[in-house]
């Protein structure tokens, strides 16, 4: 069964707005590195390359793009940490 936005849950949080390519991608990653397998965060993005940057992001083995929206001009997304892989 598939989620809507208003259900995924979240564990944590990280706010890169204001932030221009590549330091939102940057810095989600690092904080996905450092959380444990199955846990989502949500990330909040001004920047509007993340459309394309946060997918091609979570092609990569260790994550899952579980949902993103826009919301007065900020870009959200929920990534779920799939796998222990260390992701380079």
């Amino acid at each position: 069964m598939t989620q809507t936005i208003e259900e995924i849950r979240s564990d944590q949080q990280l706010d890169v707005s204001g932030f221009i390519c590549p330091l939102p991608v940057l810095k989600t990653k690092a904080a996905l590195s450092r959380m444990s397998v199955g846990e989502v965060l949500k990330v909040t993005v001004t920047h509007p390359d993340s459309r394309k940057e946060f997918p091609v992001l979570c092609r990569l083995a260790a994550f899952e793009l579980l949902g993103s929206s826009e919301e007065d001009g900020r870009y959200l997304y929920w990534i779920k940490k799939v796998s222990g892989s260390k992701v380079e």
